[in-house]
């Protein structure tokens, strides 16, 4: 989903290596929050949700590999080099660790960050969360189907795509929302290498996450199943969970004070024990 440009002078340039260069904007004061966005987005998906946590974290919301303005080789990668490029960006910014927020697709990428550089993740937030290794098809395949259809002319469809990420109410509100949904500006490699990146990850095993982990579900979420998301927690040993009633999947761009709300006294905890 094509989402607003970022301020002027906001963005930073980051090589991490292998010809990747992370476009990043980092916003704020306190300890480290890295953002990991979904797949049809970019950075700009928390441009309202930093808003509310500036005060008190060092934001850290990034463009992904052929997302906004990073720059990276047209070759194939999947979920663990974007896992790596994570712990990568965390380091070059001069962190030891950091709080990390994933989200969709970026919730994917955060357990895979997780589980391969632990000593890079302090706390963990799984929002509208798909297991590392299902896909869309596999946990909601009407809505696969549905959407497959749907996104063969996104220009024309764009209003019927919308209601897969915001619950209707929100969507007659703010009408604004589903031109996002229209196209946007990867290009046809770039979206394939995108779409392939869910349905090919590892199903790796998260029982090894050693993070205080929450697991939040967005009660009106139509893509992700919420009982899906809620059942994550229960491989992650001691992980918390949070319903949040009349959310849809992109709960940071429909309510951003509530995520705001719900996730930043389990991130200023500084205790290391089991969350259970």
């Amino acid at each position: 989903m094509a989402l607003p440009e970022a301020a002027p002078g906001r963005i930073r340039r980051i090589p991490i290596g292998g010809g990747v260069e992370i476009a990043c904007a980092v916003t704020g004061e306190g300890p480290p929050l890295l953002l990991l966005h979904g797949a049809e987005a970019d950075h700009t998906q928390y441009a309202a949700l930093t808003a509310h946590l500036a005060g008190r974290f060092t934001c850290i919301a990034y463009d992904q590999r052929d997302s906004g303005r990073t720059s990276n080789p047209e070759a194939p990668y999947g979920i663990e080099a974007l896992a790596d490029d994570a712990a990568a960006l965390v380091a070059a910014l001069g962190h030891r660790r950091a709080h990390v927020f994933g989200s969709s697709l970026g919730s994917v990428i955060a357990q895979a960050l997780a589980v391969r550089h632990p000593e890079r993740v302090d706390r963990l937030v799984l929002s509208a969360a798909i297991r590392i290794g299902q896909g869309i098809a596999e946990i909601n395949p009407e809505a696969a189907a549905t959407l497959g259809r749907l996104r063969t002319d996104p220009a024309a469809n764009a209003a019927e795509i919308a209601r897969f990420f915001y619950p209707e109410a929100h969507l007659a509100a703010h009408p604004e929302l589903a031109r996002r949904f229209a196209g946007g500006t990867r290009t046809p490699a770039q979206r394939a290498r995108r779409n392939a990146l869910i349905p090919e990850a590892p199903r790796l095993a998260l029982g090894g996450i050693t993070a205080p982990t929450l697991v939040l579900a967005q009660a009106e979420d139509r893509l992700v199943p919420p009982a899906h998301t809620l059942a994550i927690a229960r491989e992650i040993p001691g992980a918390r969970t949070l319903l949040l009633e009349g959310l849809g999947h992109v709960g940071t761009i429909q309510a951003p004070e509530r995520i705001a709300t719900a996730i930043t006294p389990f991130l200023l905890d500084t205790s290391r024990e089991s969350t259970g």
